[in-house]
């Protein structure tokens, strides 16, 4: 088959509608697709951003149209058609196609996954979007939403970031929030010691309650709220309602099946090709390259999401990819934004600069080489800015320049 730009009109079936999959349709459209493009969605609504899913739409502050990636209109007139409430059966590798749930076949030229991850289950306890939440969708978002009354006891399993913008989301409709972490500290596998340390007292500051080195025995129905929750250490509680929020799995079940290579996600090479050169994988689903750092990995944000998109496009189109981007990460919790760029891997020097009682401040994190590896902010945009500018570079940082507020990060990054 002709490649597209040499007289032949392929056909991209995307299957997951999703940052990373929306991001793919429109961008290819950008370029210049001209072929048929569909996109293949569980879910019954149509694109939507999701990070506003833990704070503006758990406080009512938002709407569906608000959170839409385009309108309605949008896909129609740039013929991209959508699948919604479909589900997709199987992939047929040999003959280029894949099957939907209700026994539609859809054949392709690319075929790209944006399949995403789901959230992990707590052992022996289903989640009916009744008592006990996931918080990953729209749809269960909004029965979290409804949930939350002032006067609800909530418990949250997993100090992560959804655990945390949950809580500072719950506190805010007045509800009463214990989180249980099996760690030491919140955060504990994405932010720095300080970090935690910081985020934890914040919290505590608004009435949050944790049970760190902690771990549940069982939960059971409760006599006086919805549930009784046992703990290892000892004691009993009971509360209204559970979110849980202990990590995601990569929803790679559909690579598996079609024989695609996969290791907790679907691996991919610097082009976000699979193991099968028509089938392209990106976003939370995918096992990638992490360039600067020398490793693979797993990447959960919206940024990586969009960057893979863009390089799934110029691919299918037969262009260079763009320059690989420094991974970067967000969080939003009361009145603070904590931006995090970089990985923390081969950290030897830890540089804070600002100070924490104002809420102000970065933390940097160096190699041996002194070259700056991830740098984390609160509520410090240009600190977070000049720290994505400096991972890139790989250029050797002043430790003492980084640790002095009165250093312009624009001097210091130039």
């Amino acid at each position: 088959m002709q490649k597209e730009g040499s007289g032949a009109l392929e056909r991209v079936v995307i299957v997951g509608a999703g940052h990373a999959g929306t991001a793919a349709a429109m961008q290819l459209r950008n370029l210049g697709h001209a072929g048929p493009i569909d996109l293949v969605s569980e879910e019954s609504e149509g694109p939507y951003h999701r990070p506003p899913l833990s704070k503006a739409w758990l406080l009512g502050k938002t709407n569906t149209a608000a959170i839409a990636f385009k309108s309605p209109e949008f896909y129609a007139e740039n013929a991209i058609t959508l699948h919604l409430g479909c589900r997709v059966g199987s992939i047929d590798r040999k003959v280029h196609a894949v099957q939907l749930a209700d026994g539609r076949i859809i054949s392709y030229d690319w075929l790209v996954l944006a399949t995403g991850s789901r959230a992990r289950r707590f052992p022996g306890v289903a989640v009916d979007g009744a008592g006990v939440h996931e918080l990953r969708t729209l749809s269960q978002a909004e029965a979290l939403r409804k949930a939350l009354r002032p006067e609800a006891r909530v418990l949250i399993i997993g100090a992560g970031y959804i655990g945390l913008e949950a809580a500072a989301s719950a506190r805010a409709r007045g509800a009463s929030v214990t989180i249980i972490e099996r760690e030491s500290r919140v955060l504990a596998r994405v932010a720095s010691p300080a970090i935690s340390a910081f985020f934890e007292t914040h919290h505590r500051g608004h009435g949050v309650q944790f049970r760190l080195n902690s771990t549940i025995a069982a939960i059971t129905p409760g006599s006086a709220r919805g549930w009784a929750v046992s703990f290892n250490e000892g004691g009993v509680e009971e509360f209204d309602l559970i979110l849980v929020g202990i990590g995601a799995q990569p929803n790679q079940e559909l690579a598996v099946e079609c024989g695609l290579r996969c290791e907790d996600g679907i691996l991919v090479d610097e082009q976000t090709r699979t193991s099968d050169e028509r089938i392209l994988a990106i976003g939370d689903c995918s096992r990638r390259p992490l360039p600067l750092y020398q490793r693979v990995g797993r990447l959960e944000s919206v940024a990586n999401a969009l960057e893979q998109a863009r390089v799934a496009a110029y691919v299918i189109r037969d262009r260079q990819p763009p320059a690989h981007e420094v991974p970067w990460f967000w969080s939003d919790q009361y009145d603070l934004k904590l931006q995090i760029a970089g990985l923390s891997f081969d950290v030897k020097h830890h540089i804070t600069r600002g100070d924490a009682d104002c809420s102000h401040f970065a933390v940097f994190h160096l190699n041996d080489a002194e070259q700056l590896q991830a740098v984390e902010a609160v509520n410090a945009a240009p600190e977070f800015l000049a720290g994505r500018l400096l991972i890139a570079s790989r250029k050797p940082v002043d430790p003492e320049a980084l640790a002095d507020p009165g250093k312009s990060m624009k001097e210091i990054a130039a």
